[in-house]
């Protein structure tokens, strides 16, 4: 009968414990990976991207909003980022990849449309979900500085905003409609606050939902005005919409008293993927629900500009994201139904 060393038995188990070993911690390391695979392809799944915009205006506080409404781990999730503004977030949602959806103006797609320079075929590439709320145009200027009204500006140097964005488009657009000339500079509202003090710049616009955080805390002796500016039949030709701002919205406006002002449409835009896609089908999903929830977004704690967004309503110039469109003739004919 042959003997078996202790040595050579201890040796052996402790090879044969050496591969048990393995093997479990094989089988461990595939379970680890099929999990984190299951859980990547399951956040990847629903995932929307919005371009949203900076803490001067409306943008950045509604995509906060859809994220906090919408996302839910275990379905739609919903990433809002800072964007530049309205002229920016539309050539991200045309060229940047993982970007779905963005936060913009509508009088963006009329002057790329004319320019041609994001190709021409825009309006087929880029549509809308729905018009958002309305954005008012801020002229603020140093009080002491002489300027009372916009023709005042004629030949100065003047803040469009940061390069890019959709104040600096909007800006733009009004002197032309204007025929005024000025020196346009770019930067943000904090820093064109300063340079109005010193009269480095002679005034400084900004589109934005009101109250814009940028001037919501200056106050009557701050130094600082917000002018008119007239709505006329040229600006309406220029998507222009007439409104007014008053003390409510900004201290620094005396009690009492209102200045009439410009505004245009802030409008969700997506990019046309074709209706085979995935992306299309993560759109469709988002659309969905936030049409369905749409009620949630006009109570507190929600900014209050979504308190004038009405889904329904048309943007001339745009077409309708399909899905969009699918979702309001549905409900139209629900409504109509139960009549």
């Amino acid at each position: 009968m042959r003997t078996i060393s202790l040595g050579k038995l201890v040796t052996g188990i402790i090879a044969v414990s050496s591969i048990f070993g393995s093997f479990v911690a094989a089988q461990a390391q595939d379970r680890s990976s099929q999990i984190r695979s299951q859980l990547r392809d399951r956040m990847n799944a629903n995932t929307i991207t919005i371009a949203s915009g900076n803490p001067n205006g409306a943008y950045l506080f509604l995509g906060y909003d859809m994220t906090a409404v919408l996302d839910k781990e275990d379905g739609l999730r919903v990433l809002a980022y800072i964007g530049k503004g309205g002229q920016q977030n539309v050539k991200d949602a045309l060229f940047l990849r993982g970007v779905d959806l963005a936060i913009t103006q509508a009088n963006v797609l009329r002057y790329y449309k004319k320019t041609g320079e994001l190709g021409g075929d825009i309006d087929r590439r880029l549509v809308y979900i729905t018009r958002l709320n309305l954005e008012e145009m801020h002229l603020v200027v140093a009080e002491n500085s002489g300027i009372n009204s916009i023709q005042d500006l004629a030949g100065k140097t003047v803040n469009f905003s940061d390069a890019g964005s959709g104040t600096q488009l909007s800006t733009q657009i009004l002197f032309q409609t204007l025929k005024m000339n000025v020196k346009e500079v770019n930067m943000g509202q904090g820093d064109a606050l300063e340079k109005l003090k010193t009269g480095e710049i002679a005034g400084t616009f900004l589109v934005a939902g009101k109250p814009s955080g940028a001037f919501g805390k200056l106050t009557p002796g701050s130094g600082y005005k917000i002018l008119p500016l007239a709505f006329t039949p040229e600006m309406e030709a220029a998507d222009f919409l007439p409104t007014q701002l008053t003390n409510k919205d900004y201290p620094m406006i005396p009690a009492g008293q209102t200045v009439d002002t410009l505004a245009v449409s802030a409008v969700l835009a997506a990019f046309n993927w074709p209706s085979d896609t995935d992306r299309y089908r993560r759109t469709a999903a988002f659309i969905e629900q936030f049409f369905d929830r749409i009620g949630e977004f006009q109570k507190p704690p929600r900014h209050p500009k979504w308190k004038e967004v009405n889904i329904a309503a048309n943007l001339p110039g745009w077409v309708r994201h399909p899905a969009a469109q699918a979702w309001i003739d549905r409900h139209r004919t629900t409504t109509a139904a139960t009549r």
